[in-house]
């Protein structure tokens, strides 16, 4: 009874340790606040945008904010182009930018997560090959080819999404084949080898477990990373095609005015700022509390 009283108090002193360690990191807060917000704001798009974000309304074109003398109430970040609410464009936008970043960085994710754990644990000839893929996929620059390929293929969100994803797959690889290599000369796994355990118990018990770590902070990283080149590309008309309200759009679409309306890429231009930069935040903070030496 005192061990299990023993072992009770442990884990729950351990569990408290955590506690104040998430909490007590100011860039998971922030940035978890600020993703959270984000999600919620693209979950409740049509509960919450006052406009239709694809209505056109030519008599209110270029309506400023609110803040603005000329600004109205009724169109709290103003209009577009063709009269269409901002501010009900930039809520339907985060459905957009989270749904790609996400996407492509489960795609790009499943693949380079499966080649690096298989060129880390196996080597040889396997890890030549994984090396040899990681090299070529490494000399070719990732906006070029996402451009030829979109410009062939043509733009949407799914070509968008699968474009980001088969091209982003290399540092999941190289990182994942390095934390693999590391682990497999551990003391466990050889336990786990002589008792006779299978490949597929050992990967999944002995190796992954103990790299989820750093797939969680190149998770991120892709994440904020497909976010920005889908707003690359949508700003050269290649990405995300009208009249989705795409961040990167609404930039290409208020650069013609820039002079004369700013906030029309101002807005679009600080909402990804503030995505990326939290994403990035929550990256880095559940890197410094999930690493090996923060476990205890």
């Amino acid at each position: 009874m005192s061990e299990i009283n023993s072992k009770t108090l442990e884990s729950q002193t351990k569990s408290s340790v955590f506690r104040r360690r998430v909490f007590g990191h100011q860039g998971v807060m922030i940035g978890a606040a600020i993703v959270l917000a984000a999600v919620l704001i693209a979950l409740s798009a049509p509960l919450i945008a006052p406009h239709d974000p694809y209505y056109q309304d030519l008599l209110n074109r270029l309506v400023p904010p609110v803040w603005d003398s000329r600004g109205s109430w009724e169109h709290i970040l103003g209009t577009d182009h063709l009269g269409r609410d901002y501010l009900s464009r930039l809520i339907y936008g985060a459905r957009i930018s989270l749904l790609i970043g996400v996407g492509a960085a489960l795609i790009s994710g499943l693949i380079g997560t499966v080649l690096g754990v298989a060129a880390g644990y196996f080597g040889g000839r396997v890890d030549m090959i994984v090396t040899f893929m990681i090299t070529v996929r490494l000399s070719m620059p990732v906006v070029l080819v996402a451009l030829a390929v979109v410009a062939i293929v043509g733009g949407s969100l799914q070509v968008v999404i699968m474009v980001l994803g088969f091209l982003l797959w290399d540092r999941f690889a190289v990182v994942m084949r390095s934390s693999t290599l590391q682990i497999r000369s551990m003391d466990y796994v050889a336990a786990a080898q002589a008792v006779g355990c299978s490949t597929t118990r050992i990967l999944t018990t002995e190796i992954m477990p103990n790299v989820v770590n750093n797939l969680i902070v190149i998770a991120t990283l892709e994440i904020a990373h497909a976010i920005i080149l889908e707003a690359a590309l949508s700003f050269l008309g290649l990405g995300v095609q009208p009249p989705l309200p795409s961040w990167g759009l609404m930039v290409s679409e208020g650069k013609d005015m820039m002079l004369f309306e700013p906030w029309l890429i101002t807005i679009p231009g600080v909402a990804l700022f503030l995505l990326v930069l939290a994403i990035n935040l929550l990256g880095d903070g559940a890197r410094d509390i999930t690493a090996p030496e923060n476990r205890n």
